[in-house]
């Protein structure tokens, strides 16, 4: 590992990055490929140069399927664990803190995406859907959209759709009587 150096900020996530990757033998590419980031990106990523985004980090963990101490390492070599405990513990000790609800406004995009591929990775920390357009014979999928929801999360818009699905099968099924003839 000659090209790593202990100076870099996230050096020992790198080294264990780099390690996980080799010991499962897998290409730069195939991994950047299967995570979708570039190779450049995923070798500044194993060199501790970058630190990869939470959500890199969970398809990374996803990808290599790891056990739970072992994605909890990385999280914590990341700086993400300290990260979370240093949040909660501001939250506890703020000072200003509101009598009444706060609304906030978010702008959306009405317009529908239509999609025909789904790919869904899901690990201990959650579930994350790609939602893509196939874009003809022989172009890779379009990902159109990224989603990422906690299990418990995960259930609730399972339970949903099955209930829509389910409902919407019903009102196709029921037949109409033909009209009362009158005698």
């Amino acid at each position: 590992m000659g090209d790593q150096k202990p100076t870099e900020p996230y050096w020992a996530l790198g080294l264990e990055l780099k390690r996980t990757r080799e010991t499962r033998s897998q290409t730069l590419a195939e991994v950047s490929g299967a995570v979708e980031i570039d190779v450049a990106m995923l070798t500044s990523i194993e060199q501790g140069a970058e630190r990869p985004s939470e959500d890199i980090l969970m398809l990374l963990i996803s990808h290599f399927d790891l056990h739970e101490e072992k994605a909890a390492k990385l999280w914590e070599l990341a700086g993400y664990i300290d990260n979370q405990k240093n949040q909660q513990k501001a939250s506890q000790n703020n000072v200003f803190e509101l009598a009444q609800p706060v609304a906030m406004l978010m702008p959306m995009d009405l317009r529908v995406v239509y999609t025909d591929m789904v790919h869904v990775m899901a690990n201990d920390f959650g579930i994350v859907m790609n939602f893509m357009q196939a874009g003809g014979s022989n172009v890779q999928p379009l990902a159109v959209a990224r989603v990422g929801m906690s299990k418990d999360h995960a259930k609730s818009v399972l339970d949903i759709l099955q209930k829509t699905l389910a409902q919407t099968d019903k009102k196709q099924t029921q037949k109409l009587l033909p009209p009362k003839q009158e005698t």
